[in-house]
Order: structure tokens, then C-alpha cells, then sequence
């Protein structure tokens, strides 16, 4: 690989508190890369430490510019802001010079992530160091209250959102690895593999080809993307509760997935077992379920290392312990995990009194399944003691097609005025942000036909679908929904789109073919997107990448993360 790297400018941020950032400029085999990093961002590559939610574990022998700190703050007149820069660009290029010159680093991913501006972990509570500061900022008196606690000196500061997504080896005729756009995601799940009955791992059709084309095209896109090995899946945790119930079954189990991540040079690995101690899909299960998943955790932990990426897909409530209540402490999954997704879907599938699929919340406090929301959820792994910002929120780009004749979702309709489940004010901002009637269905909602477009004449029909999920691609495909020239969807081929205020999605409805589509649109996802980075939570996900019209809504996601 040709590479050049250079270090010639820098700039300053003031928060957390006033800080130098250092403008990289690379040029790998004629791709350009420009980043800007903080000098403890360097030490973590190094691999000597790991703070500003960096996690790198190079260990490489090159030098970086020595600390300063010390020097800086308490004999103030040895050295000046600008000698302090200027000596750290100079230490700094050479540095990263040293290492695109030695093909054992080049190709670390961890090195494109580095340049690409992409943050390493990007976790919620990313430390700032004190190295960082400009020194005329630090008076002596502050800088030895900070440096004589731990905590005190540790500042934090917010880090990106994430935005990833699940590619299954179902998806490669819809959309090859070599299409995917790795710029929009931060993270893709690759699924699945499954636990085998001699407790290794089971490849779907193909799959290894699949997987060894998306590590491919992840690394060649240069946007840092990590690709991360996803185990289990709803009908494929039959072995998992077995695999886990020994300590030989286990090492067997977590052999054959580290076989995988080395084998793959894969990002991590992804549990997701659905569910312990419960039948899930017709599955073995036991009592002890829970714990063993903790133990085959810890055991996954020290074989990947502290970097790469460790998480579960879970449900609305924390794991069932051996009492068959979910637990109340997670402590001790969380200090191992990098992230849990939590599944907030197939919250009610095709019924003749369909249902949200995905709900936001319990938004007028009548919700059949109170529990069963991106709210709930949130809190009930907060209150087990999971942290807020190492969760992923799981948003659907599916829905279900129900055979009914509905107007309107059931178990969510608005409450009457002596129900008195929200305070008048909740009600008036709810309604403010989100236009409604009361009876949930609009003959032509906001979010329907846009003013002064000709509506579609053409009439759909979705009846082959009844009973089962329909991608949303599928639903634009028939012609139910139309894309508009804002690049949100309207009704379309004779549907009438619904706003259910209380769980903040769309639904249409066709009466005269008895059909109700109960699915998320670019105004839902952004929502529930923005509450995930209002709520202070890692980032969001997706089931999955090949169900989106293009891009479409992806991008609103996006958006509302902030990306």
C-alpha cells in the first residue's frame, strides 16, 4: 500500500473544556482521508491506554511526543502553547507515518477508523484527558485538584451516534455485500450462524462466502465500518442453551466462534438467543439459562479482547432468571457487554385486530402490552442496572399484513376524558407535534398524499401478503405508499394511511379488500431515532438493511440521530 500522511494544521474545541484537535491528511493508495484527533486519541492506537472511547489494542513500537502535563502546569514559562503544538504535529506524523510504512499495521482496521473520522467504540461516557487541554488553560491549583482524583479529571464527552444494521445471507440478491453503502452504517450484524448439536457453529447456505465478501467490501470502502458475527436467531437457538450448560460446552462453543472472528477478521460477535429459559421457537430450555449466558459472556470477553465489539440481542425485559422473573440486576452482563440491541418489534403481528408492530410507547396509557415499547424497554434494562448508553434501539423496516377490517389499531385507541391516563399537558404537546382525531384513522392524515401532487390512480392490492411481515420496500413496490418529492410516503392505490398517536406509527387500511398494513415510515423512525439520542443511548439499529426503499429510511434515521 502507497500511503502518505501529513500533520500540518490544528484547531481547538471548548468542550468539555478547551482542547487541541490535530487535522490528519492521508492518502492511501490514492484515497483521501482527513480526521481530526485529540492527542490521547494517538496514545489509545498506540495501545499504551484506552480513554476517549478509543479501544485499540496495537502495541506497536513506534514513539509519540512525550506527555506534558507536568511540565506545562507547574513550571508554566517552560513551554508554550505553540512549542507544546508544534512538537506534538511533528511526533504525531511521524508516528502514523511509521505505521502505514509497516504492513503489519496498515491494514489494521483499526487504522482506517482511525483516519476515516469514525470514533473507535463510541460509547456514551467517552473520557476526555487532560493531556488534551491547551496548558495557558490550566492554572497549577487546577490541574493538581484534577490530577489527585481519578474521577475528577476524567470529563466527559459525548461521542457519535451509532447506526448499524443486520445483513442476513438471505439478502445477497436484493443487495449484494458489494452494494451496500458503508458509509451510512457504523456497525452491520452479519446473520446468522447457530450453535450446532456437537456445540460449535452451523453455517447457513453459503454463508461463509457471503460473509467473506461483506468483510471485503467493509474494508475496501475505507468508512471503518465493523462487521460483527451475529449467533442464534428466532429458529436458530435450538443448541443454545445446551452449548452454554457446561464448562466444556462452552469452551467448545466459544472456540468455534473465535475460529470464526479470527478466520473472518470479523469485529465481534453478537448473541442472539432467543430466549434463555423460555421455548422461544419450540428451543430446549433451563433454569439456568441466564446464568450460563453470563458465564459463556465472561468467557467470550477474555478470548476477544477489550476491543472488539461483544453484545446481545435482547427483549423489552432483561433475561428470565432461574425463578422465571426477569432479572433485577444486570451488573455483571454489562461490564462485559459492548451493547445490547433491543429487539422493538413483533411487538403484534397479523391478526384480525391488528396491532403496532414496533411502538415508541405507551403514548395514551391504553396499550394491551404496556411493557412492549422503545420507552418501556429503555427503562426496564435501566432500572436492571444496564447502562442507557451501551444500548442499541432496534427499529423495524418491516411490517405485518393483516386479513381485517379495521379502521384503526387495536389496544391503542385514544383514552376517554375520565380515563385520565395523561395529564392534559402531555396530551396538548403530543397532539401539538403529532395532528391527530381522535378516532386514530384520517381520511388523509399529514402524512399522506403531499399538497398539490396528483394522487396515484392505480389500485394496489396487498391480499397475498395477509397473515405475514411485508418488507417496506414491498409495501412502495404494490403501490399502497408513494414516495413524495420531500422523500416522505403517502397513501397510495386506494389505502387510506392511519396515524396511531399512541404508539407514533402509520398503519393503512383498504376496507373494501379487508386489508390493514401495520408498519414504520420515514416520520416514525426519525422519531424514534431522536429519542433514542434525547434518551441518551448508544445508537440505533435495524432489521433489516435489504427491507428499506434505497436508502430512504435509512437517511431518516439518520437524521434523527443526528448523523
Amino acid at each position: 500500500m502507497t500511503a502518505t500522511v501529513t500533520i500540518k494544521t490544528h484547531t481547538t474545541s471548548s468542550h468539555p473544556r478547551p482542547h487541541i484537535l490535530y487535522t490528519i491528511e492521508a492518502n492511501l493508495d490514492g484515497r483521501l482521508y482527513t480526521a481530526q484527533r485529540r492527542y490521547s486519541e494517538f496514545v489509545a492506537l498506540h495501545g499504551t491506554s484506552t480513554i476517549s472511547g478509543l479501544c485499540a489494542e496495537l502495541k506497536d513500537p513506534y514513539n509519540l511526543p512525550p506527555k506534558r502535563l507536568f511540565s506545562t502546569t507547574f513550571l508554566p514559562s517552560a513551554w508554550l502553547d505553540n512549542t507544546l503544538i508544534a512538537e506534538r504535529k511533528a511526533g504525531l506524523q511521524e508516528y502514523l507515518s511509521d505505521l502505514l510504512a509497516t504492513p503489519k499495521y496498515q491494514d489494521k482496521p483499526v487504522v482506517f477508523e482511525f483516519l476515516s473520522a469514525q470514533t473507535l467504540e463510541r460509547e456514551r461516557d467517552t473520557k476526555f484527558d487532560l493531556e488534551d487541554a491547551l496548558p495557558s488553560t490550566l492554572t497549577r491549583a487546577k490541574a493538581l485538584s484534577l490530577t489527585s482524583n481519578t474521577l475528577d479529571s476524567e470529563i466527559s464527552a459525548n461521542a457519535a451516534m451509532i447506526n448499524a444494521t443486520y445483513y442476513t445471507y438471505w439478502a445477497t440478491d436484493r443487495l449484494p455485500p458489494e452494494s451496500v453503502d458503508f458509509s451510512k452504517f457504523d456497525i452491520i450484524f452479519f446473520a446468522f450462524v447457530t450453535p450446532s448439536s456437537t456445540f460449535g457453529i452451523d453455517w447457513s447456505w453459503n454463508g461463509q462466502a457471503i460473509l467473506r465478501r461483506l468483510v471485503t467490501a467493509a474494508k475496501n470502502s475505507g468508512f471503518g465500518t465493523r462487521v460483527v458475527l451475529a449467533v442464534g436467531g428466532w429458529n436458530g437457538c435450538y443448541y443454545f442453551s445446551e452449548a452454554c450448560s457446561t464448562a466444556a460446552n462452552r469452551t467448545k462453543f466459544a472456540n468455534a466462534l473465535m475460529g470464526a472472528v479470527n478466520t473472518f477478521n470479523l469485529d465481534g460477535i453478537d448473541l442472539d438467543w432467543e430466549y434463555p429459559n423460555s421455548p422461544g421457537a419450540g428451543q430446549p430450555y433451563r433454569a439456568a439459562d441466564a446464568a450460563n449466558l453470563l458465564l459463556l459472556i465472561q468467557l467470550l470477553r477474555a478470548a476477544l479482547g477489550s476491543c472488539r465489539i461483544l453484545s446481545a440481542a435482547v427483549a423489552h425485559m432483561p433475561w428470565l432468571g432461574s425463578n422465571g422473573k426477569p432479572l433485577t440486576d444486570v451488573t455483571a452482563y454489562a461490564s462485559e457487554l459492548t451493547y445490547i440491541n433491543i429487539m422493538n418489534y413483533d411487538v403484534w403481528g397479523a391478526s384480525a385486530n391488528p396491532g403496532p408492530n414496533a411502538p415508541m410507547g405507551n403514548l395514551c396509557g391504553t396499550s394491551w402490552q404496556p411493557q412492549a415499547s422503545a420507552q418501556a424497554a429503555l427503562d426496564q434494562w435501566k432500572k436492571a442496572n444496564f447502562p442507557g448508553w451501551k444500548i442499541l434501539l432496534g427499529l423495524a423496516l418491516y411490517g405485518y399484513v393483516s386479513k381485517s377490517s379495521k379502521t384503526v389499531l387495536t389496544g391503542s385507541s385514544m383514552p376517554t376524558e375520565g380515563m385520565l391516563l395523561l395529564t392534559k399537558s402531555e396530551v396538548t404537546e403530543f397532539q401539538e407535534s403529532h395532528p391527530v382525531f381522535l378516532n386514530g384513522a384520517h381520511a388523509n392524515p399529514p402524512h399522506a398524499e403531499g399538497e398539490g401532487e396528483e394522487p396515484v390512480k392505480t389500485q394496489a392490492t396487498l391480499t397475498s401478503w395477509w397473515g405475514r411481515q411485508i418488507p417496506f420496500y414491498e409495501i412502495v413496490k404494490a403501490g399502497a405508499l408513494v414516495k413524495r418529492s420531500d422523500g416522505n410516503y403517502g397513501q397510495a392505490g386506494g389505502f387510506t394511511m392511519g396515524w396511531d398517536n399512541c404508539s407514533n406509527t402509520p398503519y393503512l387500511f383498504k376496507t373494501s379488500e379487508t386489508t390493514v398494513v401495520s408498519y414504520d415510515d420515514t416520520w416514525s423512525l426519525t422519531d424514534k431515532a431522536k429519542f433514542a439520542r434525547s434518551s441518551g443511548m448508544a445508537g440505533c439499529f435495524t432489521w433489516s438493511i435489504d427491507q428499506d426503499d434505497g436508502l430512504t429510511l435509512t437517511n431518516a434515521i439518520r437524521k434523527g440521530l443526528g448523523k
